[in-house]
């Protein structure tokens, strides 16, 4: 474990990289939080399970996101 001036160093460090940079380039995308414990988007306890009418349905993503229900009920598959 690092001392409250380890860490303060690296941040020191950080601090001094940004500073020096001509820009900064900040991605994310699915399943990058995962890693902290984050739900993923579309697995099968993952955040997409948060929806109410795919919850209530319970409709897996794959299930919902499907061509098919744009065609038979739009409504569903915009919910």
């Amino acid at each position: 474990m690092m001392s409250k001036e380890q860490i303060n160093d690296q941040i020191q460090k950080a601090r001094d990289v940004l500073r020096e940079a001509d820009a900064v380039l900040i991605t994310a995308g699915a399943g990058m939080g995962v890693d902290s414990s984050l739900p993923d988007f579309r697995g099968v306890e993952g955040f997409w399970r948060a929806y109410p009418i795919a919850k209530k349905l319970g409709l897996r993503f794959e299930e919902l996101a499907n061509p098919r229900w744009f065609r038979e009920n739009p409504k569903l598959a915009w919910a």
